[in-house]
């Protein structure tokens, strides 16, 4: 038998903020964060998020729309802060935006943005519902209304690829 559903959470309810320092391990040769680096800090940031939201463990079905905007360098501090912005019947998208600290002057720097789905996962590893998001700020509801789109576009693109995939198959 399913567990029941809760009505629906606030996006702050389970909002996620990460913090990492950028240690050389993290940085290439020119001395700057590497992408997958900061690649794996937004899909754990998103899975915490998530988790938080779902009450439930989660699985990452996708990431998209990852921008690198600025780059970010040895030493600095690097903050994620993850938000749900909306919930389907078993998937949530989550927003991650990175911001990074030059702590020797204190400027902040917008760094990268991404959009990940996670997906809930019962006691036997298969999608279970998720609690509906309930957004309450202006930022909020913007993204909220903004993941709307965004799914349509990512289930369009799934499917113009099952459809080439398809084609090679049968080729």
């Amino acid at each position: 038998m399913a567990s029941p559903i809760a009505p629906g959470k606030s996006s702050a309810a389970s909002e996620a903020i990460m913090t990492e320092m950028v240690l050389p391990q993290h940085t290439n040769a020119i001395g700057t964060v590497f992408g997958g680096v900061i690649m794996s800090w937004v899909d754990i940031a998103a899975a915490i998020c998530a988790e938080r939201h779902a009450n439930k463990q989660v699985v990452t079905a996708s990431v998209d729309a990852l921008e690198f905007v600025a780059p970010i360098k040895l030493g600095w501090i690097v903050t994620l802060k993850a938000s749900v912005n909306y919930v389907w019947r078993t998937s949530c998208e989550v927003g991650v935006k990175v911001t990074a600290e030059n702590p020797r002057t204190g400027e902040y720097f917008h760094t990268a943005s991404a959009y990940v789905t996670m997906v809930a996962l019962d006691s036997h590893s298969r999608p279970t519902g998720i609690p509906q998001v309930i957004p309450e700020t202006y930022d909020q509801k913007r993204r909220f209304e903004e993941a709307k789109f965004r799914r349509i576009s990512r289930l369009e693109l799934k499917r113009q690829n099952a459809e080439r995939a398809s084609q090679k198959e049968s080729t």
